[in-house]
Formats: C-alpha cells, structure tokens, sequence
C-alpha cells in the first residue's frame, strides 16, 4: 500500500481548504450557526438541543480569527481532516492513481461539500465517524491497549458531536458481535465512558433537560406519506444528487468480505433502516442521516477502482455535481445568484435596521432562538429569546441570558403584536413589530412540579402542584398568573385556559428563592375537543404563558 500522499491528492485537498476558508469569510452566518455561537459564549459539558463540541470548536475558531472565520476555521480544517482520514482508511495498492476521482466522489455529496465551510453539529461527528472507522479497522487487525484507549476517545468525542452518534457506535458492534468477548474492546468502553462522563454529570445536573426533550417533548404532527417517508426518499436522492444511481449501485454490490467491509455496511443499511422506520413517525431531515456518506466514500471508491463503468459515470456525474454546488455557494454570497431565498442572505440588513432603531437598548425576542443569537452577533448587543407556551424550550430556557435583560428597559419584538410599531422586515419580507417596555421581568425558570406522569381528565378533583423557584430572590406572588395548556395526541397546542392556584399554606405571599412553594389546583374543563396531553404554565406581568411544567397524559 502506498504510504505518502499522492501530490494531486495534496492539490486538491489545498485547492478546497483554501475555497472553503474564502466561502467561510465572505457568507453570513445561517441561523444554527448563530445559535451555537451563542452556545459558545459559555463553554460547558452541555446544551439543550446537543452535546457541546459545536460550540468547543467555535470558541477555538473565535481564539483564532475574528467574524465569519471566529466561527468556521476549525470547521474548515476538520472538512480536510475528513478527507485525509477517509484516504488513510482506503487499503488498495492502485490507489494512487485514482486520487482524483476520491477527491470528486466525496467533494460531490452535497451535504459533506457544504459542511466543509459551515460549523453545525454534524461537522464534528462527520470529521470523528471517519477517524472512528480508521482506528476501528486498525483495532481489528491487530487489538492492543494502544488502540483501545484511542477508539474509546474517539468515541466519546463522537457522543460529543451528536447524540445520533450512538447509531454509528451500535451498528458497528453488531457488525461484530465478537467484541463482546474482546478485553480490550471493553477496555475502549470503559475509556469511552469515562470520557463522556462530564456530560452525563452535567445532564443529571439538569435533570436530563435535553434527553427528555429530544425523546418525549418534541411535538408532531400526523402521519404524512409525501412529508415523512416520500421527503425521506427523496433525501437519500438529495444527499448525493446526480451520481445517487451509480452510489446506490455500488453499495448494493459490496459483499462483506472480510470485517471491516461488515462494519461499512451495518453502518450504512442501519442508519438507512432507523431512520426509513423513523419516518413513518416523524419527517427525517437530511441532516440526520448525512453521516452515511463516511462509510460510503469507503465503499464506492472501492468499487470505483474495480469497475470502469462505476469510476467512469461517478467522475462524469459527480464533476456536474460539483458544477451546480459551487454555483450555489456563489449564490450564498451574491443572494440574486441563488434560485431561492436562503436564510445566509440579508441578516446583517435587518440587524441593521433593528439596531438603528433601537440604539444599544436589549432587545427581546418572542419565540425566536434564531432571531435572537443573530441579532447578538451583528450588533454587538444583548438579546434575548422569550420562549412561550406556544413555541418551544431551547438554549435560552437554560442558560442565564434572562438575567442580562431583567428590570431593563428592552425592546420587545414578536412577529404577533398588534398595534405596535414596524420593527424590521427580514429577508423574505417578512414584517416583524415592536415596542418598548420599560422595567422587563420574566421568571421562564419557575418549574410547576406534578407528579405522576398520566392523570384522568377529572375537572372536579384537586391536585398538587410543586413551584419552585431558582432565583436569587423572592418573586411576589402578584406578579404572576397561571394556566394549563391543552394540547392534542401530537403535542400540539390546542388552547390555554387561566386558572386559578391556591396556596396550601394561606400566609404565602411570595415564592421564597431557591425553594418550594405547595399550590392545590383544578383542571378546567376544555373548551375544545377532548385534549390527550395537558402543561402548567406562569405568565409575568401580562406576558405569554410560559413553558414551566412538563407534559403529562390524560386517560
């Protein structure tokens, strides 16, 4: 096997860092990027929608660089590490001569060509599935405590990426279910937890905010064959545009020869299969299953070096890939270059226009953990987004950025209020409006306890709720309002009724910080049809009704 890297490899792999790092400075942030910058302003173990590595290697780009490049150089080296990882996992003694077409296969999935300038989640977990896969296949030729100890670092820097991580490190074991008998196998999951463990510290410390979130609180919506499972079809098209016939053909082609070969296709028909069966639940977004491209740049290029028909249709189809995908990174940058509105155009205009309005005063954001990391990181200024009963829980729900806006005056901005001013219009046109309020309090960290996790829809029985309260401070009792929330089979909202919540003790007249407060309380009868799922929420001070109490079932 050649050991040194062929020149043109060096060229090309040169040739797309350098159009990567130039793509990287001149293209505004796209929403998730500015979300997990925000993530980045406190380095953790955690946050809510993911594991921290996104925002580790955001704070190492920002030691760097400043701007655009704070945010995606270490992203721009990891989409080159990816490569040269993927090269060095290839055993093939012709190899060298195909270094080309290596570069055009992979440069030409269109989900690894755009991750290699971007900074999202899966930019680390592509860049750690490839180094996963080397140091596996090393591990299984020849096991030792050397490689154990890498392949459970590497593992855990997977978990710290994503949590789909953990289908890579499963369909891999059942690939080879001989490990189960390998010590030093088991050696690599001890050094693998122990690893992760200050993430699992931190999420028993937040009460496994986001694992509870991620498998029972997201909402839904019925069963759509042309959403979920026709839109999951036409991702596995998506993911490698023209040349998808000729991938698609040579994966149905490899047998598993030897055990590496078997850990390639567990990995690929697996993650293929979890999510087919996912999206008889829910619509799959492309995103989630991109990390089928590693094990299959492996395979194709295989079958590419064996088969002139594959090498030739997959060069040809995959240099016309990369034709349109780098005229649509153009339009990233020269927005009438692009076919349609894509949310890298036009931020930095309507942060403008906000901020000539608003002067340096806090803005407020109502149901936007997009909006508000954007308008931050344009402006310079503080922002806040204000998560109510009908939006979701995020990274703002957990961290202490309320506390920067409290008993302020802010600018408070929803896309809903009447009879206030034009705010801005974004890209798309969309209008967004505005006013002032002059002393902000909200108290989104009050939790609503209740017990038991199904109740009967029994509007004459009264029941116990737990208040607690994690602020520094007393919160007046007068301030706030109670509600439940009715929402349907899908978790979604249906309606919000007031209620009314008595003290179990008569004196109380504020919740006492860091405490707990005892309240009784009645369910209200729906003014809708039957409800299936019901949450308390505390509205301050005239505000939205909050996202405080978890969501429990009706029989």
């Amino acid at each position: 096997m050649p050991s040194t890297l062929p020149k043109t490899l060096l060229y090309l792999l040169g040739a797309i860092f350098i159009l990567n790092v130039t793509q990287a400075y001149f293209t505004e942030l796209i929403f998730d990027e500015a979300y997990y910058w925000h993530y980045a302003r406190n380095i953790t173990f955690g946050y809510f929608d993911h594991p921290p590595m996104v925002a580790w290697f955001i704070a190492l780009s920002s030691l760097i660089f400043e701007g655009h490049l704070g945010v995606r150089f270490v992203s721009c080296l990891l989409s080159v590490g990816t490569l040269l990882v993927l090269w060095k996992t290839i055993d093939h003694p012709q190899k060298n001569k195909y270094a080309t077409h290596f570069v055009v296969l992979a440069f030409s999935m269109t989900l690894l060509n755009a991750y290699g300038f971007l900074t999202l989640p899966d930019t680390p977990l592509l860049f750690f599935c490839a180094l996963f896969l080397l140091v596996y296949k090393r591990f299984v030729e020849k096991p030792g405590i050397g490689l154990a100890i890498a392949l459970g670092m590497v593992m855990a820097a997977l978990m710290y990426s994503k949590y789909h991580a953990v289908l890579i490190i499963v369909f891999v074991l059942l690939s080879n279910l001989k490990l189960l008998k390998n010590t030093y196998a088991w050696l690599a999951v001890l050094v693998a937890l122990l690893a992760y463990t200050p993430h699992f510290l931190w999420l028993y410390e937040q009460d496994f905010i986001s694992i509870k979130y991620h498998l029972s609180e997201r909402k839904n919506g019925p069963y759509d064959f042309n959403k979920y499972t026709l839109g999951f079809l036409v991702n596995l098209v998506a993911l490698f545009g023209f040349t998808f016939p000729w991938i698609y053909r040579s994966l149905f082609r490899t047998r598993s020869k030897d055990v590496f070969t078997k850990a390639l296709l567990f990995l690929t028909y697996g993650v293929l299969l979890f999510f087919f069966i996912s999206s008889f639940n829910r619509r799959v977004q492309t995103q989630w299953i991109i990390v089928v491209s590693i094990p299959l740049v492996i395979l194709v290029f295989r079958d590419m070096m064996a088969d002139e028909t594959s090498r030739k249709w997959i060069y040809r189809m995959g240099i016309l890939n990369i034709v349109i995908l780098l005229y649509l990174r153009l339009g990233l940058v020269f927005e009438p270059l692009f076919p349609i509105y894509y949310e890298s155009h036009g931020n930095k205009k309507w942060v403008q226009q906000l901020k000539d309005k608003v002067g340096d005063t806090p803005v407020v954001f109502e149901n936007s953990y997009r909006l508000a990391p954007m308008y931050a990181y344009y402006s310079g200024n503080t922002s806040f987004s204000l998560n109510n009963i009908n939006y979701r829980q995020n990274q703002y729900s957990l961290d202490d950025s309320e506390r920067n806006v409290q008993l302020r005056k802010v600018y408070y901005v929803s896309p809903f209020l009447k009879n206030a001013e034009l705010a801005f219009e974004n890209a798309k046109g969309k209008p967004y409006f505005g006013h002032y309020i002059n002393q902000f309090e909200s108290f989104r960290k009050l939790r609503c306890i209740v017990d038991g996790d199904a109740f009967s829809l029994d509007t004459e029985k009264e029941r116990l709720v737990k208040i607690f309260n994690p602020y520094d401070e007393d919160i007046d009792l007068q301030k706030l309002k109670f509600a439940v929330g009715y929402l349907d089979d899908y978790k979604q909202l249906q309606e919000v009724i007031p209620i009314y919540v008595s003290a179990t003790d008569e004196n109380i007249s504020v919740l006492k910080s860091n405490d707990t407060t005892n309240f009784t309380f009645r369910l209200p009868p729906p003014k809708t049809k039957t409800p299936d799922y019901f949450r308390l929420s505390i509205s301050e001070k005239d505000l939205r009704f909050g996202l405080n109490g978890k969501t429990i079932k009706l029989d």
